[in-house]
């Protein structure tokens, strides 16, 4: 049986970080800037994390589990209440 490969060219494209999140570059980013805002270009620098809704074929390509932005600072909204709680 052969071994299950993640999808190399993804790999290229993103950065997982420790928690399991996707980190990439934005699109429309590299060239063409004189027909954009300043506003936009600002916007381009930042990196961005991939949303619930990309997981799903993320994971098919990756062949592992991953989390999303959303998911993180839910999960960060809980135990900052749950040491509140105590």
């Amino acid at each position: 049986m052969p071994k299950q490969k993640s999808h190399r060219g993804l790999l290229k494209r993103i950065k997982l970080t420790k928690t399991g999140k996707v980190r990439f570059k934005a699109p429309n980013s590299r060239h063409i800037k004189s027909n954009k805002t300043g506003e936009q270009v600002q916007s381009y620098r930042k990196s961005r994390y991939a949303r619930s809704g990309d997981l799903r074929y993320l994971k098919k390509l990756l062949n592992r589990g991953l989390r999303s932005e959303e998911r993180s600072v839910a999960d960060e909204k809980a135990r900052e209440a749950a040491k509140a709680a105590k």
